[in-house]
């Protein structure tokens, strides 16, 4: 019978085992992931299943890496994200933490866009890091993207978005995440890319500012191709600000929706 192992075709005769296999193909592998799940001892082997062989503290070949990072990922995901590219409009705490989540989950091909560089007041909430301050978001991220997943194609656009750029900028992605803190950049983000490419999703925020209840985050479908995650009514102003757990909260959320439309699970 046929499984794969760390993404390789192995075949394997009747009865075989994961300690088995592990002993065969990589001895010492004291990390054995069976189709999305790590296995404590021994299990049976099947047509079709997913193994996942690494030993601890062990820097896995360029060819391997891939594999290896996306061994706990549920079974058929990655081969349809790795396919995807996503767009995300704003790199701040949003942005930042959307490519971030969507980087680890393996999308194929980032599509960023910020005109703005990393500050000191950034570092509360956005995915930068101190040695970052003063340099072009786009450039930073893509850094950081390229340290956690170098397997990600990052395409980088430092410019301010317009109505006028939006379509060309964009044009290629399968989703689009908003990622703005401004109402009226919201509302051209929108205008603009659902005039271009109607049958698109976009992923929107709306209320995520102070520490508030986490629970009054959440997803709404507005019309055929707009999500909104927030509580629609939290905004930054004197007094209430923007904080790392409830914008993170926002951001993961928007990245799980964007997970839940590449993989077809929202009739988009």
């Amino acid at each position: 019978m046929r499984i794969t192992v760390n993404e390789r075709t192995v075949e394997v005769g009747p009865g075989s085992t994961l300690s088995g296999l592990a002993q065969r193909l990589k001895p010492g592998a004291d990390v054995r992931i069976l189709n999305g799940a790590p296995v404590e001892g021994d299990a049976p082997l099947s047509e079709g299943d997913r193994v996942a062989l690494i030993r601890r503290g062990e820097v896995p070949e360029a060819g391997e890496f891939e594999a290896l990072m996306v061994a706990r990922h549920t079974p058929g995901v990655h081969e349809k994200v790795k396919r995807a590219t996503v767009g995300v409009a704003g790199l701040g705490g949003l942005g930042s933490a959307v490519a971030v989540a969507l980087a680890r989950t393996g999308v194929g091909q980032l599509v960023v866009a910020d005109f703005d560089v990393v500050e000191p007041s950034n570092l509360n909430r956005q995915q930068y890091f101190i040695d970052q301050i003063g340099r072009p978001k786009t450039d930073a991220l893509a850094e950081n993207l390229g340290r956690i997943n170098p397997c990600v194609r990052v395409e980088l656009h430092p410019v301010r978005l317009m109505p006028e750029n939006v379509p060309a900028v964009f044009g290629n992605v399968d989703v689009l995440v908003e990622a703005f803190d401004r109402v009226g950049e919201k509302a051209m983000l929108l205008e603009s890319f659902a005039a271009a490419y109607p049958e698109k999703p976009i992923v929107m925020a709306s209320g995520l500012a102070g520490h508030g209840p986490g629970d009054a985050i959440r997803v709404r479908r507005l019309g055929r191709c707009v999500y909104v995650v927030g509580d629609l009514e939290s905004e930054a102003k004197s007094g209430v600000g923007l904080m790392a757990p409830r914008v993170g909260i926002a951001a993961h959320l928007q990245a799980n929706m964007v997970l839940r439309l590449l993989l077809d699970e929202e009739g988009v």
